[in-house]
């Protein structure tokens, strides 16, 4: 990304990938979502190669067996920066700048229409301008609107192959007239960036915003994009429709879905057996799901039946540290990556984007994730709750593989253990690390989580020897798997103030030290009274 800054005209310059445009400083744009935006490129690609043509035509059953969906038969469609009759419509509802749809109309094949939309005025007569100038005004049309007002405007006919929902914040008030607008089997881009609601700062926003818990766990991230999924799901089912996640991601300071929507009645029934509240335990971190339904295969009958949870999958405190639980969710408990896509993705990503390598890397992470085991432990948590010296990653994870279990990283985290060994298997590992790195005598007070833990005793040895498998594909070949922080004090930025009478930076300005100068003539008041 090139920024130029004119102090004659006060017009900002940017280009980013093939795009190049120009705005007023009042006008959002964040540069650090320049991944954002380019891996959003990468996935429209892949979209596009395959809805398009019918590619993707594996989908799981409800008796989980792969059946066949034809979208389209059209053919490949190659073609770059023209409109194409067969192509796909794209609305992005939040547009800003612009900048985004100019994208992915010079950089995404196969586009029919791309509507780029803002409520601010001034951002729409920059994006127009910005359309000219980048010589795209067959393929996208700037709109001044409402986003949920021109949502609704479409859900009956006119409907878009892709939305991109990109809001400053929550997302969840454009997903009611998201999923209505969406064709069947299109596909819906939502980003996120609230995320101190969405990480257990807040449990009670959260649930007014998403109609779930969130918890302050070390794994919130993941946590976060499933009450985002089980969120538009919520959405979707009201109307008799569906989703199936592609690809999910947690990135910077913000997280970001990408889901296909489909129709059936029938199958928004399946729903209750994707989602699951969440236990956690507030002293050692351990977690336990209960699922909100059961699916129950009948052999003689060949079909489903739906069922309750008949019990509590918990006691009233920890098993391992006698604390209590706290409640969270409900969350998607599902798969939320769908890694035949995720390596379409990877196979079909243009090679000009500045962040290829980085894309490169955490998809590469996420294929090697375990995709049937929500959430995870991280080191830092374990070791730290046993006040005990931190063991190598490679030593914890070859100790799992040892036991028999599965064990992966997640991309959320660098430092993320996720396992299907039980709980309890991984104290009992954690143990036997204890008996050659003792902890203190002084940390052993009764009642507290390290007492109750170590106080019992492993129920089997467990070998630390290095597992062939402990040391992941990803890291053998030095991706870039965990990005560390783009750019000095990043993070969301300010709000669009196009539509704010007074500029945000002047007013911080003029409000700084505020309060010490009110405090500095209180003083002086106070003074000549007492003189």
């Amino acid at each position: 990304m090139d920024t130029d800054i004119s102090k004659e005209n006060r017009i900002h310059i940017i280009s980013e990938g093939l795009a190049t445009v120009k705005t007023s400083g009042k006008v959002f744009y964040n540069a650090v979502q320049e991944f954002n935006r380019d891996l959003s490129i990468s996935v429209l690609t892949a979209f596009v190669k395959n809805y398009k043509t019918g590619k993707q035509k594996k989908e799981r059953s409800p008796e989980n067996k792969e059946v066949n969906i034809v979208l389209d038969s059209t053919k490949e469609i190659n073609s770059i920066g023209v409109s194409c009759d067969n192509g796909i419509t794209i609305l992005e509802a939040l547009s800003a700048t612009g900048l985004r749809s100019i994208r992915y109309a010079k950089e995404v094949p196969g586009i029919k229409e791309i509507i780029a939309n803002d409520i601010s005025q001034k951002a729409v007569e920059d994006i127009k301008h910005n359309i000219i100038d980048n010589k795209v005004e067959g393929l996208v049309t700037a709109s001044f609107n409402d986003a949920i007002m021109l949502l609704h405007q479409h859900k009956r006919q006119n409907r878009f192959d892709a939305i991109d929902l990109d809001p400053y914040g929550c997302p969840s008030i454009f997903l009611d007239s998201a999923v209505q607008t969406v064709k069947e089997g299109g596909l819906l881009l939502v980003t996120a960036t609230d995320m101190a609601v969405l990480a257990g700062n807040s449990p009670e926003t959260c649930y007014s915003k998403y109609g779930s818990i969130s918890l302050r766990i070390k794994s919130c991230h993941e946590m976060a994009l499933r009450i985002l999924l089980q969120c538009i799901e919520a959405h979707a089912n009201r109307y008799g429709r569906y989703i199936e996640p592609l690809l999910s991601i947690s990135a910077d300071f913000y997280i970001r879905v990408f889901v296909r929507v489909f129709d059936g009645a029938h199958k928004c029934k399946y729903t209750l057996s994707k989602l699951s509240f969440v236990y956690h335990c507030t002293g050692c971190g351990s977690f336990t799901l209960q699922p909100l339904g059961v699916v129950k295969r009948s052999e003689e009958k060949k079909n489903d039946k739906f069922c309750l949870p008949t019990n509590v999958p918990v006691d009233k405190k920890c098993e391992h540290c006698g604390q209590a639980y706290h409640l969270g969710g409900p969350i998607w408990s599902a798969p939320i990556q769908d890694k035949y896509f995720i390596n379409e993705v990877l196979n079909n990503a243009p090679k000009h984007l500045k962040t290829t390598q980085r894309i490169h890397g955490v998809l590469s992470v996420m294929l090697e994730e375990l995709d049937d085991v929500p959430l995870y432990y991280t080191l830092e948590k374990l070791s730290g709750t046993l006040h005990v010296e931190t063991p190598p990653m490679l030593t914890i994870r070859s100790a799992i593989l040892n036991a028999g279990y599965k064990v992966s990283y997640t991309h959320c985290n660098k430092g993320s253990i996720k396992t299907n060994a039980p709980s309890k298997v991984i104290w009992d590992i954690m143990r036997c690390w204890v008996t050659t790195h003792p902890v203190s005598k002084k940390r052993m007070i009764e009642g507290t989580p390290v007492y109750n833990i170590l106080s019992k005793t492993s129920e089997r040895e467990y070998s630390f020897e290095i597992h062939p498998d402990a040391n992941p594909s990803s890291k053998k070949k030095g991706l870039v798997r965990f990005q560390a922080n783009p750019l000095p004090f990043w993070g969301p930025g300010t709000r669009d103030t196009a539509m704010v009478g007074e500029d945000k930076l002047s007013k911080s300005r003029r409000n700084q030290g505020k309060r010490k100068r009110e405090i500095s003539e209180e003083d002086v008041v106070n003074e000549k009274d007492n003189m």
